[in-house]
């Protein structure tokens, strides 16, 4: 052996010396660069469950999932091809985008590059989620906006806590991050977050220091197992936990968490001084937007209905302050106990007892739905005006929790259709029309003039201000109030609030004859727990009509587009109707059946894949079959793969690999198919470096058996990781004239050098000496040369996922076989 190599050196057995610990910390780095990505993906991960008190259900965890799963995956393969850290941290947004666009939009280029239709599509969604964000109240729907707030937030999250733990070797500067995705759900949630969220995101942040810490240690002590320090007093595992731990006893003795002002079981309140009320006109400008949101009334009792919940109602058409209250209400009739028949009700109908719970509200009204027979639980002071379907009070208060027993049955077109025009029973002033413009006396004429009944013409008003016609809903409008605003939103801008709406249809109404008064009161809210919620964002005016043996009859020419409008039976059924089809108005259903009919501006729009998403129905909790198919699945990968490595079978750890692969693909696919298709392609393309990776680790494994074929199992990995960088070795070639072609072409340094004649020492006393005794050395030296190739000869990213040992294998010398 000698001086074979390009001189004398140091001998194998020396190789234990000084200049190994050099080489040996690369192998950590390159750990560090594989598990810290993971862990900290996981860390963001766990970090977003504290949007669960946010966001109703758990759909948006696994588009939360994936963001992090995209983030990670694109971080680890450009770093393998040691790419620069500004690279990757753009490829990764750009990789985020193209997420979006394939989770949220129709129109991308190959349905995942961002071209402009795309853009402007995910523009349209995130302009949707902005409205999302000012009108909703937590937890909120996982609507498609909020979905593409959540991917977008989280996985700018993981870009930047991969970075600073990856690429700038910082994992505790990531905790000023991750307070950030728990402040934001803790600032808008009126209830605490999860405990759970607390425990998770703590103890992977503290995994992830606790990984930094070992990789540091490594580095330092060059000691391949994990410091036995890691648990102690002083780890980072422990201090977390305790900070943890302090932070929540703090936080519940102190300052209280969450804006309910403490932990289950304290005494702090969340609530605030007085409340807020509704004012008691409506002018052409937006006054019921209250500014920021606030919980107003929890309802129980109410069932599937999405009725409107009437506070007020304005009978007088001011030309220079829009719609006010009357003079004066009738105060002879209690609001406790048993209430009269309104105008035009004949005290029939089926009752449906209300439960109305003020949270915030202090108002001279108090709310009611639909007809109200009866009252309870109100306390004395409070009166029913008739005329006006209204509950008063003389003074604004903070009213209990009280009961409504109300009559919610709904006429149908044919009933509508069938009233006559004896007005008698109310007050003339829901017919006053003095004032207004000849202009908008002439559209009124116009829209109803070949109408044959009054609902006809109220449906025709209606249905002028619909979205074809030019009109769009607006939540600011400008200040003016008088006339001149109304003929600029009749006839110019068509831009407005709900008050422009029901003020303008109310008008117009009158102008042709038809009683009407403008109601003011709330959106059906949303569904939390047992209770629906209302709050500031759901205050809303809209428009009724007055039809002799009917009663008042509710129109919304408003075109809510947030899901809280509400489109009676007569309306939805009656547009609906199409002639040519043959259905009569006879068939037009009744009643509270048609309740839970779905209005128009509501139904799923078929080009949005959240909307089309397998997703449990709201409140049911199922999960979809894919879930409990992945679910399944991964039970099975990790059973298969615990039960492999008990037993040394490695073919078992790949086949619970594969499992594992398909149980993503089914997780992957509740979201979008087209995400589980990627994931198969990914696999595919990942089969060859796998395969690679394996007969690595084989030969690997045999070495360090210290068995007889260890020589020859090294030789073979040495002369496949030659062949993965390009370099030949001729068939006639000996050990030795090999081994030189191997230094030369990867340009070998002199600790490598001397470590391949220690290989090349064993494989020719194996081969010809027939020497079998173990070789200690051996996987040291192994080491130390396939370190030295990487080092100098690294591999480019093609050889890596398409490695020429694999793709074209060379053909074995009888040698090499140990011939």
């Amino acid at each position: 052996m000698g001086c074979d190599l390009m001189g004398c050196g140091l001998r194998g057995r020396d190789l234990r010396g000084g200049g190994v610990s050099e080489q040996t910390a690369t192998p950590q780095a390159q750990w560090s660069t594989t598990v810290t990505p993971v862990v900290a993906a996981a860390t963001t991960l766990c970090a977003a469950t504290a949007l669960a008190g946010v966001i109703d259900g758990m759909r948006w965890l696994g588009y939360a999932g994936i963001a992090v799963i995209v983030v990670a995956a694109v971080g680890l393969g450009l770093r393998a091809m040691r790419t620069p850290t500004l690279v990757v941290g753009l490829s990764q947004m750009v990789a985020l985008l193209c997420l979006l666009v394939a989770l949220f939009t129709n129109s991308g280029v190959l349905g995942l590059l961002p071209g402009p239709a795309a853009v402007a599509e995910l523009g349209d969604v995130l302009r949707s989620s902005v409205e999302a964000v000012r009108v909703g109240v937590p937890p909120v729907p996982p609507s498609a906006p909020v979905l593409c707030l959540v991917v977008i937030a989280i996985g700018l999250v993981a870009v930047l806590v991969d970075t600073l733990a990856v690429a700038a070797g910082t994992p505790a500067a990531c905790g000023l991050v991750l307070l950030c995705v728990y402040a934001v759900p803790a600032s808008l949630a009126d209830d605490l977050l999860p405990w759970w969220s607390f425990v998770l995101g703590a103890s992977s942040f503290a995994a992830l220091l606790a990984v930094d810490g070992t990789h540091r240690h490594q580095l330092w002590r060059n000691r391949p197992q994990l410091p036995s320090t890691g648990t102690g007093f002083g780890s980072p595992v422990a201090m977390v936990s305790s900070a943890l731990v302090l932070g929540l006893l703090a936080g519940g003795l102190v300052t209280g968490i969450g804006t309910v002002g403490s932990l289950p079981g304290g005494s702090g309140g969340g609530g605030r001084d007085g409340g807020l009320a509704l004012k008691p006109f409506t002018a052409l400008r937006g006054m019921l937007d209250q500014g920021s949101n606030v919980e107003l009334f929890r309802v129980r009792g109410l069932g599937n209905e999405s009725r409107y919940l009437r506070a007020m109602t304005l009978p007088r058409y001011d030309r220079n302050g829009g719609w006010i209250a009357a003079d004066a209400l009738a105060d002879d009739i209690s609001a406790n106990g048993d209430l009269p028949p309104a105008p035009g009700d004949d005290g029939a109908g089926t009752i449906t007892r209300v439960e109305i719970e003020p949270i915030n509200s202090q108002d001279l009204w108090a709310p009611v739905y639909g007809i109200p027979r009866r009252l309870s639980d109100v306390p004395d002071g409070l009166f029913y005006d008739r005329s006006g379907g209204m509950v008063y009070s003389r003074n604004s208060r903070k009213l209990p929790k009280y009961v409504e027993d109300a009559d919610l049955s709904q006429p149908t077109a044919n009933d509508l259709r069938a009233s006559g025009a004896d007005f008698g029973e109310i007050d003339p002033v829901y017919l006053a029309a003095d004032g207004i413009d000849t202009q908008v006396v002439r559209l009124a004429d116009e829209l109803t003039r070949d109408q044959p009944t009054m609902f006809d013409k109220t449906l025709a008003l209606q249905e002028y201000f619909s979205l074809a016609n030019g009109f769009r809903y607006q939540t600011q409008t400008g200040a003016a109030s008088d006339e001149d605003a109304l003929k600029e939103f009749l006839f110019g801008a068509k831009v407005g609030y709900c008050e422009q709406y029901a003020s303008a249809m109310a008008i117009l109404a009158r102008a042709a004859g038809i009683p009407a008064r403008v109601a003011i009161g709330y959106t059906a809210g949303f569904q939390s727990g047992d209770y629906r919620s209302i709050t500031t964002q759901d205050a809303h005016a809209w428009v009724e009509v007055f039809f002799p043996d009917q009663g008042w009859v509710t129109f919304d020419p408003t075109p809510l587009s947030d899901g809280r409008a509400y489109e009676p039976p007569y309306v939805s059924t009656d547009l609906s109707t199409d002639p040519s089809t043959g259905a009569s108005e006879d068939e037009v259903p009744t009643g509270a059946g048609s309740s839970t009919a779905a209005p128009r501006d509501n139904l799923p729009d078929p080009a949005d894949p959240a909307a089309n998403a397998p997703a449990p129905t709201e409140g049911d909790g199922s999960w979809p079959w894919q879930a409990w198919t992945a679910l399944g699945l991964a039970l099975l990968a990790v059973l298969g793969a615990a039960l492999a490595r008990s037993a040394r079978v490695r073919v078992g750890v790949v086949g619970a690999a594969a499992v594992g692969v398909l149980a993503l693909f089914f997780l992957l696919s509740i979201v979008s198919w087209w995400l589980s298709v990627l994931l198969l392609v990914v696999a595919a393309a990942a089969i060859p470096a796998g395969v690679r990776g394996w007969l690595r680790t084989e030969r690997r494994d045999a070495i360090l058996a210290q068995s007889a074929a260890a020589p020859t199992a090294a030789w073979a990995e040495l002369m496949a990781e030659s062949w993965d960088r390009g370099a030949d070795t001729p068939e006639s070639d000996t050990v030795r004239t090999a081994a030189r072609r191997l230094a030369k072409e990867h340009s070998l340094d002199e600790h490598s050098k001397q470590a391949l004649r220690t290989v090349v020492g064993s494989v020719e006393r194996s081969w010809y000496g027939g020497r079998t005794t173990h070789e200690p050395e051996l996987a040291l030296a192994f080491d130390q040369v396939v370190q030295g190739m990487r080092r100098n000869s690294p591999l480019d990213w093609k050889s890596r996922l398409l490695p020429r040992s694999v793709m074209r294998p060379r053909k074995k010398r009888s040698a090499d076989l140990g011939d």
